[in-house]
């Protein structure tokens, strides 16, 4: 297995797996060159690693870093985790999560945050044994859709 950093030469690649992870949560997946356009124009700040096997995308993080904190440290914030099922219980999420730790100490950052489902007791488990802790005072917010454009016709 490889982890590599995401280039926009990956798009067409990745967009499988965006697509099978949006059916997994049961969520609107736009058209697959919607993302692979996204995906070609992300912006700064918005990092992914890729795992392949033998050269195939298998699994991917999403990330960006993110500041102030704890200390007043840099931290990440993962988005989104995601190994294809056939590809599942082979370590590949723990290396993506590895290889994003050790990014965060190789620049100075001190966290790693994410959210996960609260009814999602295998990925709960996952993020225990690697050595995460839950964040019981913490809740999780979203502002999107009509809401978001309430809120910032208000300026």
């Amino acid at each position: 297995m490889k982890i590599d950093f995401f280039t926009s030469a990956d798009a067409d690649d990745l967009a499988p797996l965006l697509e099978d992870m949006q059916a997994y949560y049961s969520v609107f997946c736009p058209p697959r060159e919607t993302i692979v356009a996204t995906l070609r124009g992300l912006p700064a700040g918005a990092e992914i690693f890729v795992a392949r096997l033998d050269s195939v995308i298998v699994g991917f993080a999403g990330f960006g870093a993110n500041y102030a904190g704890p200390g007043l440290k840099p931290g990440f914030f993962l988005k989104d985790l995601y190994v294809t099922r056939s590809a599942r219980g082979h370590g590949i999420g723990r290396k993506l999560m590895a290889k994003i730790a050790s990014i965060a100490v190789e620049r100075g950052f001190t966290r790693v945050d994410w959210t996960a489902s609260r009814g999602d007791e295998k990925l709960i488990l996952f993020y225990d044994t690697l050595g995460a802790a839950m964040k019981e005072d913490r809740v999780f917010f979203r502002l999107d859709g009509d809401r978001l454009r309430a809120l910032a016709e208000t300026l």
